[in-house]
């Protein structure tokens, strides 16, 4: 299988990619990738390099990358968006530096290089990005791998950069997705290519028929725009049925972001007369704490969607991969 359309020059002092890059020269159709366990088990499953081609092409276009542009990779191609902005560099000819993962990406960008013209991150190095030398060389950023709290998506906004917010997932090669920070865009766009629809339970469904997968339905519920614009609620598997009203938590965090400064999430627990209730779920926090992110509740949230109560604990249980397990406390 023919698959290195460009020659880029890769700029990668310790080596960081070279693994990825025998993989992606062999002979083989296929890569395997380890997915990030956000919405199940991490696991090991095997990619097709047409597929990973036909991703990156899109994103070069939407972007507009080519030969003279420069990629930024501070992410591990153990991963899928590591391992596909070194397939962007090899479908554009691009220049891609790559750089150690770390809380701050672009601190060791070469002195010879004037801009860059994408790189991708996640939540976590937003900060350190932002807080750079070299963050004036950036011109645009995507953001991956869990959702972005307000007070980030703000600082975003503060920078010339252009933020991206992505959706997509390891099965999909990365992003089928975008939603314009800097322009304080709610909805997700659609890359070339990609069409969108809902299934019975409103979770959305991608058609790819570029893709050898051909179609992947969800357990994201969305609110459709059209067959190429959505807004995303929230996950299936967290509503909370209340009284035949479908509550979505992340929905409603998002509403009480910066009420109080202790984490916090929103869980459903059984209840006699609804079926089911939200309640809040608050990490280690202050009686005053409690208190205010209740009154925060009743004045943001619709009266039907109003929590019922705080639970207090000393400490969250968190998943492998360092996000919040979403579980009612015994």
């Amino acid at each position: 299988m023919e698959i290195m359309l460009s020659i880029p020059k890769i700029i990668d002092p310790d080596g960081l990619a070279s693994e990825f890059i025998k993989e992606w020269l062999s002979d083989s159709p296929v890569v395997y990738a380890n997915t990030s366990g956000s919405t199940g088990v991490p696991k090991r499953i095997m990619l097709s390099k047409a597929d990973m081609i036909v991703s990156a092409k899109a994103t070069c276009r939407h972007f507009g990358i080519v030969a003279s542009s420069v990629l930024h990779l501070p992410l591990s191609t153990d991963y899928i968006a590591g391992k596909m902005m070194v397939v962007r560099a090899f479908v554009s000819g691009a220049t891609l530096i790559v750089e150690r993962p770390s809380n701050r990406p672009l601190d060791f960008l070469p002195t010879e290089i004037r801009h860059v013209d994408l790189t991708a991150v996640v939540p976590s190095q937003v900060g350190g990005l932002l807080s750079g030398k070299y963050v004036e060389r950036l011109r645009n950023v995507i953001v991956g791998g869990g959702a972005l709290a307000a007070d980030i998506e703000c600082r975003l906004r503060e920078y010339p950069v252009v933020s991206w917010a992505t959706y997509g997932m390891t099965e999909t090669c990365s992003h089928v997705a975008l939603r314009n920070i800097t322009s304080r865009q709610d909805t997700y766009t659609a890359l070339p290519g990609i069409m969108f629809e809902t299934d019975y339970r409103g979770c959305l469904a991608i058609n790819a028929p570029g893709y050898s997968f051909g179609r992947l339905v969800t357990n994201d519920m969305v609110e459709l725009v059209s067959e190429s614009e959505f807004r995303w609620l929230g996950r299936y598997d967290n509503v909370i049925n209340s009284g035949g009203i479908k509550l979505h938590p992340e929905e409603m965090e998002k509403r009480l972001e910066g009420c109080v400064s202790s984490p916090f999430y929103i869980v459903g627990r059984p209840s006699e007369r609804w079926g089911e209730e939200a309640v809040i779920v608050m990490e280690n926090a202050t009686d005053a704490e409690c208190v205010a992110i209740m009154e925060c509740a009743r004045k943001s949230l619709d009266r039907r969607s109003v929590p019922k109560t705080v639970i207090n604990v000393p400490c969250f249980i968190y998943a492998s991969n360092g996000k919040i397990k979403r579980v009612l406390p015994c």
